[in-house]
């Protein structure tokens, strides 16, 4: 199950928000490796790791790191004496114990112990990790001082420090809050309910996001894939008292027939794991052939949900001027420009409805987020 490997540090790479790049030497040749030091401790080079090359024997894209399991021979101090019980990662070697946002230690406790319900705040949900920046993006297309709260998912990567992308999209998030067996983020929480719930109440979001973390398992086969869980996700937000949003998952360019035109894995989540609506979004002007497409394989959704075609001018503008790289299973924005359009759609129309809610509720506040 695990690829052991002991190694020496002989350099140190790119750093981001929870995580180091590192050169690390093993049986005479250099592997590139990932170390996260609120787990591990501060490497140096000339250390001794404890690798776990797994991934990285397998040639995984995402997890093609070696990972640092421990540094053997400088072991970091224990963590001074802080509130906080939950355990994430659990009963793995690496297991952590951080204070969840809903748990009675935290000074959020009374907060979320008094609500369940999202007061209809519009939440996106999206099958991939990939899909964040570009939902984040048609957010603030048009309503640029939104408040957005991400709420990841354990489906992949659990830190959420394994992710440039949320390093890179510092400032423009009001945070990220981690849920089920994720960690890492600025708010812990036990289960997507109540992520998304601090997200509301904590964070303060006008609207939210909930994807997986980067990394998704997929193994050709009709359930075989973490994104199912897009489709809990949509009736968690139903239950909650939100507006779901689906961000669909469409490609011309997948060279799997499975992913193109509608993903089979929206399909799947939207088509038979939610039971409760939701605004699935289709970007206006998709080349005819795939628009065409689109829309047939949309149509047995429609008697459930809603298909909502969204506007796409100022979109890619909006895409090209985020501070991250977009890419989704290697493709970026030129090589698969309907599935980033996609996301932002789903972005303006949450972002649509968000504005929406808030002059209902504020009639004062009409010009606000212009």
């Amino acid at each position: 199950m695990i690829r052991w490997r002991d190694g020496t540090v002989t350099g140190l790479g790119r750093r981001w928000h929870g995580a180091v790049e590192l050169d690390v030497t093993v049986d005479s040749h250099t592997v590139r490796a990932l170390a996260y030091p609120a787990l591990v401790g501060e490497p140096v080079p000339g250390d001794r790791v404890l690798l776990n090359v797994g991934a990285l024997a397998l040639g995984l894209g995402t997890g093609g790191y070696a990972l640092v399991v421990a540094l053997p021979d400088r072991l970091p101090p224990d963590p001074a004496p802080a509130p906080g019980h939950i355990v994430k990662a659990r009963y793995t070697p690496l297991q952590a114990i951080v204070l969840g946002v809903d748990e009675p230690a935290s000074p959020y406790h009374h907060q979320l112990s008094t609500v369940d319900d999202l007061a209809g705040m519009p939440v996106v949900v999206a099958d991939l990790h990939s899909a964040l920046p570009a939902i984040l993006a048609g957010v603030r297309a048009d309503v640029p001082d939104a408040t957005v709260g991400y709420v990841m998912t354990d489906g992949a990567a659990l830190p959420a420090w394994f992710s440039r992308t949320l390093d890179g999209l510092s400032g423009m998030l009001a945070g990220t809050v981690t849920v089920g067996q994720a960690f890492g983020g600025d708010l812990e929480a036990s289960t997507v309910h109540s992520g998304l719930l601090a997200a509301r109440y904590v964070l303060g979001a006008d609207l939210a996001i909930v994807t997986q973390g980067p990394g998704n398992l997929g193994t050709g086969t009709p359930w075989g894939f973490s994104g199912v869980a897009a489709g809990e996700a949509v009736n968690a937000v139903a239950t909650l008292g939100g507006r779901p949003v689906g961000a669909l998952r469409i490609s011309a360019a997948d060279p799997r027939p499975r992913h193109r035109g509608v993903s089979h894995h929206s399909l799947t989540a939207f088509g038979r794991v939610a039971l409760a609506p939701a605004d699935l979004v289709v970007p206006a002007g998709l080349p005819d052939s795939l628009a065409t497409r689109v829309h047939a394989d949309l149509a047995p959704l429609a008697q459930r949900h809603r298909i909502v075609s969204v506007p796409t001018d100022g979109l890619d503008a909006a895409l090209r001027a985020l501070p991250v790289r977009l890419s989704t299973m290697g493709r970026d924005l030129d090589a698969d420009h309907a599935y980033f359009l996609a996301a932002a759609a789903a972005g303006r129309h949450a972002a649509a409805l968000a504005s929406d809610q808030q002059r209902e509720q504020d009639p004062a506040a009409q010009d606000h987020h212009q």
